[in-house]
C-alpha cells in the first residue's frame, strides 16, 4: 500500500535501501582456532575455559569489537591448512618460525611463558644422570633415552632446529591428533617413553588431572637459557591483507592490555609459587618491552 502512493523512482530507491543494508553497518569476522592443549586451552571439564590461552582471547575479544567472533577447536596440522588456505583465522599463542612466516603474519608477543622442558617420571632420574638441567641434543644423541613431543607443534626455533636435525632417529616419538598432551602422559606413564617435551605448566596440569602430580618432575633443559626464544609466542593470522589488518588492531590491544594485572594473571594462575617470581621478573625485563617494527 505504501509504495502506490510514491512516484516509481522513490519507491525503488526505498527498496534498493531495503534490499541493501549499508556495508559499514557489517562487521569483519574472525574465527579463532583452538587446539586441545591444557592448560593453555581448556575445552571441557571443571576449568573448561579458564585456561590462560582462553583469558586472553576473551581479552582480545572485548577490544576488538569491530570483529565478529567464532570459535573451533581442531588438530593443528588443521590450523595450518586453513592459515595456508588465507581463511579469515587466527590463534592466539603461536611460535614464528620461519616455515610459519611464509603463510602467517604474527603479532608482538601475546604470551611470555616459561619454556620447554623435558618432563619425566620421578623414578627415571636416573636415566638422565640425575640431573635437573640437561641438553636436549645430548639427550638425542645418546639414542638410548626414548623422547616424545608433538607433530606440527613449534616449541621455538632453537629446540625445532635440534628436533630437525635428529628428525627420523629410533628414539624420537612423533604424534599427531587431538588430546597431544595427554596421549604423550600416558605413553610416560605406561614407560613407552622415558620423556617427553612440553611445558612445565603441561606437566603440572596433566599430573593433576591423573592423581599422579607426585610422580613426575621437569628437567630444564640448557638451550633456553641462551635466549627468551622459547619463552615467548604471539597471534598468528593468515598472511593476506585482512590478516595484516587484525594483526595491526590486534597489536594496539596487546600493547595496552599487556601491562595490566589480569592479563599478567592469565598465565600466573598456572605457576607454582616458586616459579612466579622468575617469571613476573622476564614479564617486565622483557615481556613488556617488545613492541611492533616500525
Amino acid at each position: 500500500m505504501m509504495f502506490r502512493c510514491m512516484p516509481f523512482w522513490v519507491a525503488a530507491l526505498v527498496l534498493m535501501a531495503l534490499s541493501n543494508p549499508s556495508p559499514t553497518s557489517a562487521k569483519e569476522s574472525v574465527t579463532w582456532m583452538e587446539a586441545v592443549f591444557p592448560p593453555f586451552l581448556i575445552q571441557s571439564g571443571p576449568n573448561q575455559e579458564q585456561g590462560y590461552g582462553d583469558a586472553i582471547t576473551d581479552i582480545l575479544q572485548e577490544h576488538l569489537t569491530e570483529y565478529d567472533h567464532d570459535e573451533i577447536t581442531t588438530n593443528i596440522t588443521r590450523h595450518f591448512y586453513k592459515f595456508k588456505q588465507g581463511e579469515k583465522v587466527c590463534s592466539v599463542g603461536l611460535y614464528k618460525t620461519p616455515e610459519r612466516d611464509e603463510f602467517m603474519y604474527f603479532s608482538i608477543p601475546s604470551f611470555i611463558t616459561l619454556p620447554p622442558v623435558i618432563i619425566i617420571k620421578k623414578s627415571h632420574l636416573d636415566k638422565f644422570n640425575n640431573q635437573s638441567t640437561v641438553s636436549l641434543a645430548a639427550v638425542l644423541d645418546s639414542n638410548s633415552l626414548m623422547i616424545g613431543f608433538a607433530k606440527d607443534r613449534s616449541y621455538g626455533n632453537t629446540l625445532d632446529g635440534i628436533l630437525a636435525h635428529h628428525k627420523g632417529q629410533a628414539n624420537m616419538v612423533e604424534i599427531a591428533g587431538q588430546e597431544l598432551s595427554l596421549n604423550l602422559f600416558k605413553m610416560l606413564l605406561l614407560d613407552r617413553l622415558d620423556g617427553l617435551i612440553g611445558l612445565p605448566e603441561e606437566a603440572l596440569y596433566q599430573a593433576e588431572q591423573m592423581g599422579i602430580r607426585d610422580q613426575f618432575i621437569t628437567l630444564a633443559l640448557t638451550e633456553n637459557m641462551h635466549n627468551y626464544d622459547g619463552w615467548m609466542s604471539a597471534v598468528g593470522c593468515s598472511k593476506n591483507a585482512w590478516g595484516q589488518k587484525i594483526i595491526n588492531d590486534i597489536n594496539k590491544v596487546l600493547l595496552e592490555q599487556r601491562p595490566t594485572a589480569r592479563y599478567r594473571a592469565a598465565y600466573e594462575r598456572w605457576l607454582d609459587a616458586n616459579s612466579i617470581e622468575q617469571y613476573r621478573k622476564a614479564y617486565q625485563d622483557v615481556f613488556l618491552h617488545t613492541t611492533p617494527p616500525q
